[in-house]
């Protein structure tokens, strides 16, 4: 009974052994797994893509077409909803082939899949202020496209690249804002002007540069440092005189943005955290930036 047991067992394993072989050999050769994995692309068939294409690399490393599997890999990781797994297939082929005709579409790619994480269901179908969310990926995003175009500025994806770089820097420059205008509320005055100060350092000629003036104008007065306060209004003024922390009789409102006045002790204590006040923040996007919610899809 014993040895009938070991036997159906034994049967059981050459079985299955024989289905995973012939799963992973249901090619001829090189350029028919290649084929099926163009076929299985061009059907946005994604996972059986990558399953071909990790084959055709793994059976025929050095053949003719293992470069270009190892590009599409990028592509079908990318398109499958795996930023993750585009980015350190993007990593390797740039190890392994730094000097490649193509390796730029890897750093573009790199950029493309950061820059996608950003998009979810719902932010195609609801207009999210998309430069309120954590910008880690439009940082990281934003280093992948700088890193292509400092090393490839001819390439062909420098174009769309530029328009990518041009919304990061916006959104992050906003969220920056976004930062101060918080800081504001919890009374932490010095930390909203280094905000400011930030924005006019690293994000020039963005949107967010006439409220970052307006973040250190409020800030300077509420630290009752007059004179520096004076000389960023003076700027401010001059550049931006529309903006809406101006009345109607073109005086800077120093209200705007100050929750200094008549502040609970729990206000005091918890730095503003609890504190239920909506203060008005610095926000002119309406004035200077009317499209601000307007950005490319990450779509290759």
């Amino acid at each position: 009974m014993r040895a009938l047991v070991f036997l159906i067992a034994g049967l059981f394993l050459v079985l299955l052994s024989a289905c995973s072989s012939n799963e992973q050999q249901d090619f001829t050769s090189e350029s028919d797994l290649y084929e099926s994995a163009q076929e299985q692309l061009e059907r946005s068939r994604w996972e059986s893509a990558i399953r071909s294409l990790q084959l055709l690399e793994e059976h025929f490393p050095f053949g003719k077409y293992a470069e270009q599997a190892q590009l599409e890999l990028i592509y079908a990781h990318f398109s499958s909803g795996e930023p993750d797994a585009a980015t350190a297939s993007a990593d390797r082929f740039i190890r392994l082939h730094p000097q490649h005709r193509n390796v730029d579409y890897a750093y573009y790619m790199k950029g493309l899949a950061a820059y996608s994480k950003d998009e979810n269901f719902l932010s195609q179908i609801m207009p999210l202020d998309q430069t309120q969310r954590d910008p880690g990926a439009a940082r990281e995003s934003l280093s992948y496209f700088t890193q292509l175009l400092n090393r490839y500025p001819d390439s062909p994806y420098a174009t769309d690249a530029k328009k990518r770089m041009l919304y990061l820097r916006n959104r992050l420059a906003r969220y920056e804002i976004h930062v101060a205008n918080y800081y504001f509320k919890r009374g932490a005055y010095l930390a909203s002007i280094n905000r400011g100060k930030y924005v006019l350092e690293n994000y020039q000629e963005t949107p967010a540069v006439p409220d970052a003036l307006a973040v250190m104008v409020q800030g300077y007065h509420l630290l009752e440092m007059d004179e520096l306060s004076d000389r960023t209004l003076a700027v401010l003024r001059l550049n931006y005189p529309d903006h809406p922390a101006f009345n109607k009789s073109g005086e800077f409102d120093f209200q705007h943005g100050d929750v200094s006045g008549e502040r609970s002790w729990l206000s005091m204590v918890t730095f503003g955290l609890f504190d239920k006040r909506d203060p008005r923040g610095f926000d002119s996007r309406r004035v200077y930036d009317p499209q601000y919610q307007d950005a490319p899809r990450a779509t290759q």
